[in-house]
């Protein structure tokens, strides 16, 4: 694991929260077991964007140890990519990693680790599957430039599987072949993320999509600094997203291997980053200085046929 001491600092940890929201800050004084997990909830649902849509097929016995392992990665996500400041970055994410040691020794103190402990013990949730993320977000501080799509592969193993494998291990799934359809789902979910965001990630002064690529293509970074969709970026994007959609579909055998209740979600969030490709491929793959999104009208298609996928399902389950 790496230690604060491996990263000098530049300014106090106090000052370096101060970037975030005061309600993220590691208290004095650990709350209880109630107060923790109410500010998990509170924290997943005023994300609502990110989490409420999936919350609703959730089953209720669930519902917290979710609000729980959302709240982690919600945190540990702006710690990397909120404060402004890699040093600073480094130094949270030392501290959150102590705190997530904390919660495996028994003595936490932040209300996510608190609550947080509860899920871990319940489920048997290995401390490699959180620690990982962090690993990415450090990653992110320090590697702004990927040579080849492998090297892209190796981050999504960090920045986007595990949590895939934590939502399975909640759902009561720890083999190894459920795993490996949900590191394709989550992978091609961050690919999809990252096909969407190109012009966002390079004002952050990351480029996501792999050199050997934009070699290949003959494009150049000045074209994406300039936010220039010339014809061999469109032709670059156009051969990402049907990549993209390759690893959507060696996912997909997973909605089946799951219960309803969890194949909603996979299925509603697996269409979901279809339907982000859908929309770069809708406007001919010119996402520069053009964020790709998804309507407000085909979100509810998309919410209503994932509950009627439920539905069918259930009614394939009664009648054998």
């Amino acid at each position: 694991m790496t230690t604060a001491a491996s990263h000098p600092p530049t300014a106090s940890l106090s000052s370096a929260w101060s970037a975030l929201p005061l309600e993220y800050a590691i208290p004095d004084h650990a709350p209880s077991l109630a107060e923790a997990r109410e500010y998990c909830r509170w924290l997943a649902r005023s994300h609502y964007e990110n989490f409420s849509v999936a919350s609703w097929f959730l089953p209720e016995r669930l519902r917290q140890h979710f609000f729980n392992v959302y709240a982690y990665c919600r945190i540990s996500d702006d710690l990397g990519d909120e404060v402004g400041d890699p040093a600073a970055s480094l130094q949270l994410l030392d501290q959150w990693e102590s705190e997530l040691d904390a919660c495996y020794d028994g003595h936490p103190r932040h209300p996510v680790f608190v609550a947080m402990a509860e899920t871990v013990r319940a489920f048997e949730i290995p401390k490699h599957e959180f620690s990982d993320l962090l690993t990415a977000f450090r990653q992110d501080q320090t590697v702004s430039r990927y040579e080849t799509f492998g090297d892209l592969l190796g981050y999504c193993q960090n920045s986007a599987n595990p949590v895939g494998h934590l939502v399975l291990h909640v759902c009561g799934y720890s083999d190894a072949e459920r795993q490996l359809l949900s590191d394709y789902t989550c992978t091609a979910l961050q690919l999809a993320n990252f096909w969407q965001d190109v012009s966002a990630d390079f004002a952050k002064g990351r480029i996501y999509l792999p050199l050997e690529d934009l070699r290949r293509f003959g494009v150049s970074e000045q074209e994406i600094r300039d936010g220039q969709n010339t014809a061999s970026f469109c032709a670059m994007m156009k051969f990402e997203v049907e990549r993209a959609r390759e690893w959507f579909a060696q996912g997909w055998p997973l909605i089946a291997k799951v219960d309803r209740s969890l194949a909603t979600d996979i299925e509603l969030f697996s269409r979901g980053g279809q339907e982000i490709l859908n929309a770069i491929e809708g406007q001919k793959y010119a996402v520069l200085g053009r964020r790709p999104a998804i309507s407000k009208p085909r979100k509810l298609t998309l919410v209503a046929r994932a509950a009627l996928g439920k539905l069918v399902r259930k009614r394939r389950e009664r009648h054998g």
